[in-house]
């Protein structure tokens, strides 16, 4: 395909890039796109050794580049920005056919990576301290943000580019080296885009800024994760992928910026615009086939519109199209993998006996022609009672459960009622309603939207979650302050030497 040849991708491709890349000599890794289970590449996975040639080459570059003026880094990371644009055809089908999210979302994420260029570019002359009043004389105070040092970024599957784009170009403009340990399952993309980086970085000798290292969670991801000269880990994944790594960091004083599981909501008042409520649900629990943090997993629906908004849902879901994700038309593509398919078929094995009832689809399909070797399944529609365990879980693919409410505020308490805590919508009409949703005393969620769903997060701001989501924050906002250290600074002007809080101490 001339997109795997544009993002510079061979049949044998190197897995480990520090700087340059590292003839390493580790097993192979056959990539398989999900669409149809061909293999499309293989990917020499890094070894032990491989992760220490690429922490020392990070370490000495950013030594290097935190000295370098931060507008000076902004306009490295405007040139990767460009760089993006001019490959985002190409580099938006490789995602699309390694993932398997469809090709709309494929070139959508390639865009989020191009727009969180645009803000570190704009963020380079902007990463303010604060000046403070002391209560000594002739004294200044200053807080001042510095370079952290090697960022190691961990990254899931589903976005196999934008949340390496999020932590890598504001790392870069706060002056650190970036270590990336993608997926194994999407290796591909994750070559492809540091290609594009390195190819900004590399001439000037900071190549090992973008450094990747694609191996085993047990000999790379262990070393890296627990690795001192690593005072940052960014991991996006599973509940129990975080626990386990905050549990290593934290046990070093490091520290974690964690994305983890949502189990997400959307509560839909009899006020609220149907057709409106509809479309977010819709994209929100069968884009990227349910494979998104974000992707909408619960609904529940105040019982005055709830049969009205059943009945459209399951005439929505009747006309889904399900096929390759690069074909136009497409709007669910395949699942991952095969694990994937049983951790959904086993999530509505469950469903009656809980007292739920599948009201649409669900099954496993087998597409003809070379998608017969695809990873597809028709997205399952559950009428579901409100303490059904399922409810309770995440369960990465594209089932939503449905659960009529009698009002708003039973709604709102089923929807905090869980362990995870990332997204969270409301449809409606209500001033009232719409404010206390987004109060403290409203959703306990990091993103809480109004007449809109739970996916679809913009990159001007702060992403993440509360709860077993993590608590971390990328993205937008104020989140460059999670790539930098905090320093307070007294300087003393005068010629006395005044202690703080009236202390007199005479030598």
């Amino acid at each position: 395909m001339n997109f795997l040849e544009e993002c510079g991708i061979q049949s044998q491709v190197s897995g480990a890039y520090a700087g340059r890349w590292l003839e390493t000599e580790g097993e192979s890794l056959k990539v398989e796109t999900p669409a149809t289970g061909a293999t499309i590449a293989e990917v020499t996975l890094a070894q032990k050794g491989d992760l220490e040639t690429t922490i020392q080459a990070a370490q000495e570059a950013f030594l290097r580049w935190r000295e370098v003026p931060a507008p000076e880094r902004g306009e490295y990371v405007r040139q990767i920005g460009l760089l993006l644009r001019e490959r985002k055809e190409a580099l938006g089908h490789l995602v699309s056919w390694e993932c398997g999210k469809i090709l709309q979302e494929g070139l959508g994420e390639v865009q989020e990576a191009i727009d969180i260029a645009d803000f570190a570019v704009g963020l380079s002359r902007q990463l303010y301290g604060l000046t403070i009043k002391s209560e000594r004389p002739e004294h200044a105070m200053r807080e001042y943000w510095h370079p952290l040092g090697v960022v190691g970024v961990i990254s899931a599957f589903n976005f196999p580019a934008a949340v390496w784009a999020w932590n890598s170009m504001l790392a870069l403009v706060c002056g650190d080296a970036v270590i990336w340990k993608p997926s194994i399952k999407v290796p591909l993309t994750a070559i492809a885009m540091t290609k594009v980086a390195a190819e900004v970085l590399e001439p000037a000798g900071f190549g090992a800024l973008v450094s990747l290292i694609v191996g085993s969670d047990q000999e790379i991801g262990e070393g890296l994760i627990a690795d001192p000269r690593l005072p940052l880990i960014s991991a996006t994944g599973s509940v129990r992928m975080g626990k386990h790594v905050s549990s290593i960091v934290a046990g070093r004083l490091g520290r974690c910026l964690l994305e983890l599981g949502g189990n997400n909501a959307i509560i839909v008042l009899d006020d609220a615009d149907p057709e409106l409520a509809l479309r977010g649900i819709l994209f929100g629990a069968v884009g990227t086939a349910g494979q998104r943090c974000t992707s909408t997993r619960r609904l529940y629906v105040q019982k005055g519109i709830y049969p009205r908004i059943e009945e459209r849902l399951l005439k929505a879901y009747a006309s889904v199209p399900v096929g390759s994700p690069i074909d136009e038309g497409t709007l669910c593509g395949p699942l991952i993998d095969a694990d994937a398919i049983a951790m959904m078929q086993e999530a509505l094995s469950q469903v009656s006996a809980q007292g739920g009832e599948i009201l649409f689809g669900g099954e496993t399909l087998q597409l003809a022609g070379e998608l017969a070797g695809g990873h597809y399944v028709r997205p399952a529609l559950v009428r579901a009672r409100a303490d059904m365990q399922l409810l309770q879980q995440e369960t990465f693919a594209p089932i939503l459960y449905l659960v009529e409410v009698d009002s708003y505020e039973q709604a709102l308490r089923l929807q905090n009622d869980v362990p995870q805590g990332l997204s969270s919508a409301l449809f409606t009409n209500s001033m009232r309603e719409s404010e206390h949703f987004c109060s403290a005393a409203g959703s306990d969620c990091g993103i809480a939207n109004v007449n809109l769903g739970t996916s679809g997060a913009e990159i001007g701001g702060a992403f993440g979650g509360e709860k077993e989501t993590g608590g971390g924050r990328e993205s937008g906002s104020d989140s460059w302050k999670a790539y930098m250290r905090r320093q307070t600074s007294t300087v003393n002007y005068g010629t006395e030497l005044p202690l703080a809080q009236g202390i007199h101490f005479e030598a």
